[in-house]
């Protein structure tokens, strides 16, 4: 796209990457962008809380209304389904304002010639900052201590001011994490600060590391008195960490996930904090979400700290995620070659 005619840019947002926040980001970036917002239900999650047949039959309703005559579509999780695609012929780049764009339909994007983006590391930070608060709560039972007393004024959580129940600190505390990416970098260096043993397992990454690097999965597990899990999930990484993993553990470890939930078999870890074997997790992603009303987790609150998948969501990342995208449609109206493009 290298014409002096004005683009037409559809600015999906939703509740957290919301439509003003693309617009502001890609009018800086285009000059002569004709922008469109148009603000989308939530939740809109794949993996997630499915939206029912309708609703997702209204949302895709409402962007081929909205994409009618537009050349670029910004989106956080705006339905990229090949219903919208074939309704919107004009269409010639999609801009997903998140890590990978789970909600376009790829193989009919590139039947299409319809390019698509999307906005990597957008949340790195958050959700590295989030890991070491969850990692945090969990040893020093911060929730635990809180509920009792911010609901009923009670002071039982003074009980954890004895030996048996009080927690650990990171200091000196080794820690074993499992994927070294840009979430789990940021991690380890951050627990380096605080003076804890990390140690690292990624056998996919090589060069310096903050920490010291382990050469098996099994021989970082039996090391760590914490482990906490920053890999990819593929194949190869679903069920990372189930019951024989968690039998490798010292006594009395605490696990925690920020990454995927499918990574860690969740019925195996709700017989070790059963057992004991493992004293302590805290979890922001799940097999199921949301968490289903049956699962033990909940059955296990003395020992668990749970989210409801909020380690990516901060402010800064709804800013960041919609100027990588707006640099993505500068680069395509400017003709030059796109930075993280798919299609």
């Amino acid at each position: 796209m290298t014409s002096g005619n004005s683009v037409r840019v559809v600015a999906a947002g939703d509740h957290f990457v919301l439509p003003s926040l693309i617009t502001r980001a890609v009018r800086h970036e285009v000059e002569r962008a004709d922008v469109e917002e148009l603000e989308l239900g939530w939740p809109l999650e794949p993996f997630g809380p499915v939206a029912e047949v309708q609703e997702a039959s209204d949302a895709e309703d409402r962007m081929i209304g909205a994409l009618a005559g537009a050349e670029v579509l910004v989106t956080q999780m705006g339905p990229v389904t090949e219903r919208v695609l074939a309704a919107c012929p004009d269409l010639k780049l999609v801009v997903v304002c998140r890590g990978g764009p789970v909600n376009v339909n790829l193989d009919a994007a590139k039947n299409r010639d319809v390019r698509v983006c999307f906005a990597p590391g957008r949340n790195a930070a958050a959700t590295a900052e989030f890991t070491v608060g969850l990692m945090l709560a969990a040893l020093r039972r911060i929730p635990q201590a809180h509920a009792p007393l911010a609901g009923q004024g009670s002071w039982e959580g003074a009980t954890y001011y004895t030996y048996e129940r009080s927690g650990l600190e990171l200091e000196d505390l080794p820690v074993g994490l499992v994927g070294y990416g840009a979430v789990g970098s940021r991690v380890a260096r951050v627990l380096c600060a605080f003076g804890a043993r990390v140690m690292v397992y990624d056998p996919y990454v090589h060069g310096e590391i903050h920490g010291l690097r382990v050469a098996s999965l099994d021989d970082l597990l039996r090391r760590s008195q914490v482990i906490t899990l920053h890999a990819r999930l593929t194949p190869e990484t679903r069920g990372l960490i189930g019951a024989r993993e968690l039998g490798l553990l010292p006594s009395g470890a605490v696990v925690v996930n920020v990454a995927r939930g499918p990574l860690l078999d969740e019925g195996a870890l709700c017989d070790a904090l059963e057992s004991g074997r493992v004293s302590a997790a805290a979890l922001d992603t799940y097999e199921r979400e949301p968490l289903p009303v049956e699962s033990r987790l909940l059955g296990l609150a003395e020992r668990v700290v749970l989210t409801p998948h909020l380690g990516g969501a901060s402010r800064a990342v709804a800013e960041k995620a919609a100027r990588i995208a707006a640099e993505e449609v500068g680069r395509w109206v400017r003709g030059e070659p796109l930075a993280h493009c798919l299609t």
